[in-house]
């Protein structure tokens, strides 16, 4: 059995995941983290089903020298493709984003007309539908591929600049016309810009993050295994560690931007070798 103080390990393609850890460091304060941003190989959104299992097994091989006793793929295209096939492989517990979304998503349409935004390898699973649909049959799905705006969002720079905004509303303009009532952000970069996409599909229409719902399933998840870290034990400044596949200051600088805590600890890593 995991060590109930051990870490939890979660990852991502880039800075996007990060999302996800900062829902976690709100909803299980007195969990570490073990973060890791593949910032070397993003996006994944337009890799190969074969090239995304590769990157996320390297991945989890190196999570699994930090000794994490839970795993969070903090990257909807990986948990589409390739979370089901790495969940057999380990014996500690493993989570998605894409499950958490889809049920609150479901909750939340009033017209049962559900979209969804991710990147192109996401929206081609077609994991999103198969999973609504088991839910609730009569929910019509429309999914959108958004590939701009994780660059976009990697960049920085240009994410209050009017051409982001011109992009989210050509990108957008199709679902408007679907009439959704509820659209979820189906990649972990998308809560980064979720004011922009928000201006453009209008009030009427709910955003699902998944990251917050994904936070609360892993709660539930260390409460059910008892994987849950003793309270008491003292959460010092700096526990939580960082590591990327590159660029360093640049991840590390956003980081301190949106999480609630100091990033000391952030290392670039070579992870090839895993």
């Amino acid at each position: 059995m995991a060590d109930r103080e051990a870490p939890i390990g979660v990852f991502d393609s880039g800075i996007g995941g990060l999302t996800v850890a900062r829902e976690i460091m709100r909803q299980i304060p007195n969990e570490r983290i073990v973060y890791f941003g593949d910032t070397a190989r993003v996006p994944y959104g337009s890799k190969s089903r074969d090239t995304i299992v590769k990157y996320s097994r390297q991945i989890i091989r190196f999570l699994m020298t930090q000794k994490v006793k839970a795993i969070v793929v903090a990257c909807n295209t990986a948990s589409a493709v390739a979370l089901e096939e790495i969940r057999t492989e380990l014996d500690i517990p493993v989570i998605g984003v894409i499950k958490a979304g889809a049920r609150t998503a479901v909750s939340a349409t009033r017209n049962k007309k559900i979209g969804i935004i991710a990147t192109e390898t996401t929206i081609n699973s077609g994991v999103y539908t198969h999973v609504i649909e088991a839910l609730s049959p009569g929910i019509s799905v429309v999914g959108k591929a958004c590939p701009l705006f994780v660059p976009l969002v990697e960049e920085g720079t240009f994410l209050k600049d009017p051409i982001t905004e011109e992009i989210a509303s050509r990108y957008l303009e199709g679902l408007k016309k679907e009439q959704i009532d509820t659209l979820i952000l189906g990649c972990t970069h998308y809560p980064l810009i979720r004011s922009l996409i928000g201006r453009v599909m209008g009030a009427y229409v709910t955003l699902v993050n998944p990251a917050y719902e994904t936070a609360l399933e892993l709660k539930a998840l260390l409460f059910e295994e008892k994987l849950c870290r003793a309270e008491g034990s003292g959460l010092q400044e700096g526990l939580h560690t960082f590591y990327v596949s590159d660029a360093t200051e640049k991840f590390q600088q956003f980081a301190e931007s949106i999480l609630p805590c100091s990033v000391r600890n952030t290392s670039q890593i070579n992870i090839e070798e895993y």
